[in-house]
């Protein structure tokens, strides 16, 4: 138990220093390290290193956005498998549909609750 807790702490904190690396010493923006996040988790997952990492650090790995990136190519993957061409399409937002309007309502809960104050 000790030891899954370790491993997800050490891959967490490792793909989460590697992304403030990235916005400290280089040029690119954090839209672009998100979106290279997102991409960086397809490709891992099309060719299996991802699922494999799942299984190391559980949620220090599917909790980052290159798990969303996972989530999304095994989505499309297993869309595909059952619906054919169409799945390619709809996979992706099917897996993340419940992460999705999570980030949407509980956006929507703080935007209410909270007032921005100005500077």
């Amino acid at each position: 138990m000790l030891s899954d807790l370790f491993y997800a702490f050490l891959v967490g904190g490792a793909l989460c220093a590697v992304g403030q690396v990235l916005i400290d010493y280089t040029k690119l923006t954090p839209a672009r390290i998100l979106t290279a996040y997102v991409v960086a988790g397809v490709f891992l997952s099309a060719i299996g290193i991802y699922p494999k990492l799942i299984d190391f650090a559980g949620g220090g790995a599917s909790v980052p956005l290159t798990g969303f990136g996972n989530l999304l190519a095994q989505g499309v993957r297993d869309s595909v498998d059952e619906k054919g061409f169409l799945g390619i399409f709809m996979g992706g937002l099917t897996a993340s549909s419940a992460g999705i309007t999570a980030a949407m309502v509980f956006g929507l809960v703080c935007a209410a609750i909270f007032r921005p104050k100005q500077k």
